[in-house]
């Protein structure tokens, strides 16, 4: 983001002043609402950062239906703007469409489905002229350089938890029993739309498995699930979600019965040097939300590795050295390290113990290695029928854009989804002055 874009925030957009923030914060979708952002783990900002992409519930009261629209939106940070450049039936309410920024300012890529058969694509939208490639298998995120797309199967997302790929029909949400062979993880070239598989749920078990655990997996139903680039684009995280074989309802297990068993694995985009980094005995003791640290060698998340509580957790990308960050404050939310890992951001479940029970939670400052906290602001997370549908809660999702500087999120503060920036400049000159 340039000078001249930063100074035309408080000209253009409202900023946020309730519980008085530590930093400033702009919301830069202040009209319709119905808006949030991708995942902890993208910028939705754009390259050069002007623009803002992101996803447009057209409603917010219940989950959405098969075939239903939502809309892509394009936000000018430099005018204010903000423009409906495509509609989507390739979203959930969670992570929306998956939509991500590619090569350019111009290109937008994100899931569709097509309606005549509930199969999934990727579109690559030129946004400025409608212009659209349809290509692959869908969409979970983009390399950072907008080249290559990676995605699992965006149809069976749902077999264990629902908001994160895409809704179809239940009778063509695939099943996997035992370890597929047809089933994996994929790569498509966003240029040319050549499509292949990376790595499929039995050789990233078969290779990393102990021979005597192997029966386990033929026994239970096991899909891969998140997807993610390091930083540098030089490695591949993604994660593998099993039940047991022989439940009724098999769907959205993970808010439903608390069977679910995760392996997470690295590999080299060839790959080769695969490992399975977290497995299922570290997972079982309750954990969530496993990211790339900046440098892409190790990895950061939330773990209950003693059973006394979540904990922020690093390890290595071929599983060793698995440890605490500290052992105080306690972990939440959706853990991201700044590069010069002189702090982490992360947010607050309203169910969780940071969370003030009235519906807003704190965006977490927590300082390394002290563990020093201190809430960078408070802001309404809950949504109205988040009680009634757990799909359509709003996490924040803090996410940095590509300068490291500005923190995007999502909030919910007048009962509709709208998307927030926040100028993290203070925070890295007093934590982090050396830094870039």
């Amino acid at each position: 983001m340039d000078a001249a874009i930063r100074a035309a925030l408080d000209q253009r957009f409202p900023r946020y002043t309730e519980y008085d923030p530590a930093v400033p914060i702009w919301c830069l979708t202040p009209h319709r609402g119905g808006c949030l952002h991708r995942f902890f783990d993208t910028s939705p900002l754009s390259p050069s950062g002007r623009y803002l992409g992101c996803i447009r519930l057209l409603q917010e009261e219940r989950p959405p239906h098969p075939g239903e629209e939502a809309e892509v939106v394009v936000v000018d940070l430099a005018t204010g703007d903000e423009r409906v450049v495509a509609r989507t039936r390739g979203f959930e309410g969670q992570m929306g469409a998956n939509l991500n920024w590619g090569k350019d300012d111009r290109t937008l890529l994100f899931n569709d489905v097509d309606t005549a058969t509930w199969d999934v694509h990727c579109v690559r939208l030129d946004w400025p002229t409608g212009e659209t490639f349809r290509f692959g298998r869908g969409i979970y995120q983009a390399s950072p350089d907008g080249r290559y797309v990676l995605c699992t199967n965006p149809r069976a997302m749902r077999r264990t938890q629902n908001g994160y790929g895409v809704v179809v029909p239940d009778e063509h949400v695939p099943s996997n029993f035992g370890l597929s062979d047809e089933d994996g993880l994929f790569l498509a070239d966003t240029e040319t739309g050549e499509c292949r598989m990376l790595i499929s749920v039995r050789e990233a078990v078969e290779r990393t498995a102990p021979a005597d655990q192997l029966a386990e997996y033929d026994n239970w139903e096991n899909y891969f699930f998140h997807c993610k680039w390091s930083p540098d684009g030089q490695r591949i995280l993604f994660s593998l979600r099993r039940f047991p074989r022989g439940l009724e309802n098999r769907l959205d297990l993970l808010h439903k019965r608390g069977t679910i068993r995760y392996d997470v694995f690295t590999m080299l985009p060839d790959g080769s040097e695969l490992f399975n980094a977290v497995p299922a005995d570290q997972w079982d003791k309750g954990g969530h939300h496993i990211n790339w640290f900046p440098d892409g060698t190790r990895l950061s998340m939330n773990l209950n590795v003693d059973r006394t509580g979540m904990r922020f957790m690093e390890v290595n990308r071929d599983g060793t050295n698995l440890h605490k960050l500290f052992e105080s404050p306690a972990g939440s939310g959706h853990p991201t390290i700044h590069p010069s890992e002189a702090f982490l951001v992360t947010d607050t479940y309203v169910f969780e113990s940071f969370a003030y029970g009235d519906g807003t939670t704190p965006l977490r400052l927590v300082e390394l290695p002290s563990g020093q906290e201190s809430a960078l602001a408070r802001i309404r997370s809950a949504t109205p029928v988040q009680k009634e549908h757990v799909s359509l809660r709003l996490d924040p999702h803090p996410a940095w854009d590509r300068t490291w500087r500005y923190l995007l999120f999502n909030a919910c503060p007048d009962h509709t989804r709208r998307v927030y920036l926040a100028d993290m400049t203070s925070v890295i000159d007093r934590l982090a002055p050396s830094w870039g």
